[in-house]
């Protein structure tokens, strides 16, 4: 059972550097063709300070040096019965290698839905780089199935 007292809580703020390797990798590995994303010539041609990040990326960032045990145990939830089911994302400015972005998370709410058998945990955060500047916001629904 989630505990609804987790409502409004944060989760450690954590700064994590982009790294020109981890977006190659991060295009490649969701299928994204562009050049912009893999050649630092081809970035620069298109009007970017250096490679930037595939859309979606910033939600690896939030798994960085992540122990899910760590951040959601604590909260009753049963790993094995935990769900990713939704991601938002609205994206302010454009986060590049060599950006160093920091994440600030909270629980936004908790909820349940089929009499208890599916608890729903939505988690918001917020990622601003290295000049305070906010890049991007996410919001992602967990559901744990207790049925």
């Amino acid at each position: 059972m989630l505990d609804r007292s987790y409502i409004g809580h944060t989760f450690p703020t954590q700064s994590v550097p982009v790294e020109a390797g981890q977006l190659k990798f991060f295009a490649q590995a969701v299928g994204e063709d562009d050049p912009i994303y893999r050649d630092e010539e081809a970035a620069r041609a298109a009007g970017y300070r250096a490679l930037p990040a595939p859309p979606t990326f910033v939600f690896s960032l939030n798994l960085t040096g992540t122990d899910l045990a760590e951040k959601y145990v604590p909260m009753g939830v049963d790993l094995a019965r935990l769900l990713h089911a939704e991601q938002q994302f609205e994206y302010f400015a454009t986060i590049c290698a060599g950006d160093v972005i920091t994440l600030e998370s909270k629980v936004a709410d908790i909820y349940d839905k089929k009499d208890g058998a599916l608890e729903f945990a939505i988690e918001e955060t917020t990622a601003t780089n290295q000049n305070g500047e906010l890049v991007a916001k996410s919001t992602q629904t967990l559901v744990m199935r207790n049925a």
